[in-house]
């Protein structure tokens, strides 16, 4: 999931994690609706969708070692691993995120940025989860530490078989790990579909206007790209445009743009097409810009 600061992206995060009630809709999880559960089925459920914060300095508790930091979710959840497996539990978890099993006694400020991270993906596949909900997971890294933390997580859900949520800012680093992508404005997903379809074929001005300003290594590639330069600021999500969200920055807009809010769907003249163009976009003039993705 990408998007600007302020758009919602870890909202939802919340809202999956249930540590925020929704005013509306629903969230199913295998057909069911979670924001419904409560006690012990709200508790499986947890257990089943774990979560990787985005601060690593700040999400580990200073006053704990590592080994009860990992070990913590066993305390909540006593089905998952005897008491006298959990200390050899908590080094398995710390040989697969790539640190020394003998770190179990020591605390976070003996260990760097991505190192504390790792600490915390341990703590997120303690329950052997389904979902791991990663919030903006590498932006507080160093450049070179956010690739091997992303190559960590990619070994990890072939390992493990998991599913991501993967939250983040850097475009480059959503294509390198997703499988789809959806791209959120104001609190509302405007275009999702598969990596390729996004980054090869968007079809919403936001997200074209999103991937101009990927940056290009490629000097001859740089200069064939258009660079798409939003006007005005983001209006306050309080107080929403009618219609559509997008439409007081978009080069678009059109009279029923502020009437009608568009809905998340295949664009029409792409109903019938095959291939990675077909995916769905929440504009009334949705159509694909030529070069504007390529990086």
């Amino acid at each position: 999931m990408v998007g600007e600061s302020g758009c919602g992206k870890s909202t939802v995060a919340k809202l999956l994690m249930n540590l925020e009630r929704p005013t509306a809709g629903e969230i199913l999880y295998k057909g069911e609706d979670i924001t419904r559960l409560s006690g012990r089925a709200l508790k499986a459920v947890r257990r089943n969708i774990q979560m990787v914060f985005q601060d690593p300095y700040t999400s580990l508790n200073p006053r704990m070692t590592v080994g009860d930091i990992i070990g913590e979710p066993f305390d909540i959840h006593p089905e998952a691993a005897p008491k006298g497996d959990r200390r050899r539990r908590v080094r398995d978890l710390l040989d697969v995120v790539g640190l020394n099993p003998e770190y179990l006694n020591r605390y976070p400020h003996q260990f760097s940025g991505g190192q504390r991270q790792r600490i915390g993906i341990a703590r997120g596949l303690a329950l052997n989860p389904e979902i791991i909900v990663a919030d903006e997971p590498v932006s507080a890294l160093d450049v070179s530490v956010q690739a091997q933390v992303v190559n960590l997580m990619e070994r990890l859900q072939d390992e493990f078989g998991l599913s991501y949520l993967f939250i983040a800012h850097d475009l480059s680093i959503v294509r390198h790990i997703s499988d789809r992508v959806g791209v959120m404005y104001l609190g509302k997903i405007v275009e999702i579909g598969t990596d390729r379809a996004i980054y090869d074929h968007p079809t919403h001005p936001y997200t074209q206007a999103l991937l101009s300003a990927v940056p290009v290594p490629d000097p001859e590639l740089r200069g064939r790209r258009e660079r798409i330069i939003l006007a005005g600021d983001v209006p306050s999500p309080a107080d929403p445009p009618s219609g559509c969200r997008f439409r007081t920055r978009c080069w678009k807009a059109q009279d029923v743009c502020a009437e009608v809010e568009p809905p998340l769907a295949v664009p029409a003249e792409f109903a019938g097409a095959t291939g990675p163009v077909l995916h769905d976009s929440a504009c009334h003039f949705a159509e694909e810009k030529p070069h504007v993705a390529r990086a």
